[in-house]
């Protein structure tokens, strides 16, 4: 039950990765305003944009098949957790009773993390994975 449900979690987490890395290829502009809404807009060129999203469908199809998971899982809870950071408003206060911008429907964030690092942590009880060896 335990390697299903760990394969369960990488596909969904993979999965997750690939779907954003195609927004970032199919619709740069949509990710050119996520960045200037909540990181401060570091990175406006959409060629970048197109580089990231393309690295990233490559890493979430890396998590997806299970291959080189002592550098992949490390990258996804990354970039997931700079996520979290980038929507922290709407973790601490989901309805906005206190902070501007929140929203209720960034809380996964967190839930998204941790499924990050409980992957990480489990990668020895990760049996399906193509770099498990055998």
């Amino acid at each position: 039950m335990r390697a299903y449900t760990l394969l369960l979690l990488r596909v969904s987490l993979g999965l997750l990765l690939v779907i954003w890395g195609v927004d970032k290829l199919v619709n740069v502009n949509h990710a050119i305003a996520v960045s200037e809404r909540f990181y401060l807009g570091i990175i406006s060129a959409p060629l970048a944009w197109n580089i990231f999203g393309g690295l990233q469908i490559l890493l979430g199809a890396a998590v997806i098949f299970g291959l080189w998971r002592k550098l992949t899982f490390p990258a996804q809870t990354l970039i997931n957790g700079a996520t979290l950071l980038g929507v922290w408003q709407s973790v601490v206060d989901p309805w906005g009773w206190v902070l501007q911008g929140s929203n209720v429907l960034f809380y996964p964030s967190l839930i998204i993390f941790a499924a990050c690092l409980v992957l990480w942590a489990f990668q020895a009880d990760d049996r399906l994975s193509l770099d498990r060896r055998r």
